[in-house]
């Protein structure tokens, strides 16, 4: 039996080291996200009033921790519990399962759902009333997967297995059932797709196409 001693004594030092740098790494992540979110959004006061204040980022960190947990069999249920609470706190529901990259960032979040299968890049956003949803009911690969850089609008429906490149828009209220290549802008229902001219000015591309007022 293990003594009084050995059970109240302090971690070996390299569980302390991969304590440490798990801590190091989550101080990190937060800090990006924040970065991100004063970067994306004008309304941002200060590094203080985004932390307390935006419920894009509560769902992304709530989030990360519940991806954490889904990886260990035995604690899904608890991360789908996890998933479920947040949803109920911010408005955003985001499946544990998902995989979603760095510098990530939901503006005012209310209404965004992201499916289980779902794979979202580094430095992608997404604004309210989003879906990344599927349409099969089989336990395969059936949420959209999202490159790098890609912006989606208010209320858009992404669905299905499709791609969207790096640097993709997508426009308010627009609905993607098929892939669209990397640069083009999507927007209408269903989606169609164009290619910024050359030399477009993105001010006056947005007379052109109404629904990339995001």
């Amino acid at each position: 039996m293990a003594s009084l001693a050995a059970l109240t004594s302090p971690p070996a030092r390299g569980a302390r080291t991969r304590i440490g740098r798990g801590v190091g790494s989550l101080r990190r992540s937060v800090s990006e996200d924040i970065d991100a979110a004063i970067a994306r959004d004008p309304a941002a006061v200060n590094r203080a009033d985004v932390f307390f204040n935006s419920p894009g980022l509560h769902a992304i960190w709530s989030y990360r921790v519940a991806h954490k947990m889904w990886q260990t069999p035995r604690l899904k249920p608890a991360a789908r519990i996890l998933s479920t609470m947040t949803r109920a706190v911010t408005g955003v529901e985001i499946h544990p399962g998902a995989s979603i990259g760095r510098r990530f960032f939901i503006d005012h979040g209310m209404g965004v759902v992201i499916g289980e299968t779902a794979e979202v890049g580094n430095d992608v956003m997404l604004y309210h009333g989003v879906t990344l949803g599927g349409r099969s009911l089989q336990k395969v690969k059936r949420h959209p997967t999202l490159g790098d850089n890609v912006t989606v609008g208010t209320g858009a429906r992404i669905l299905g297995p499709v791609t969207l490149g790096d640097g993709v828009q997508v426009g308010a209220n627009s609905v993607v059932v098929k892939d669209v290549p990397a640069g083009a802008v999507a927007t209408g229902i269903p989606a169609r797709v164009r290619y910024p001219e050359a030399g477009e000015d993105p001010y006056e591309a947005l007379f052109r196409e109404p629904a990339l007022f995001i």
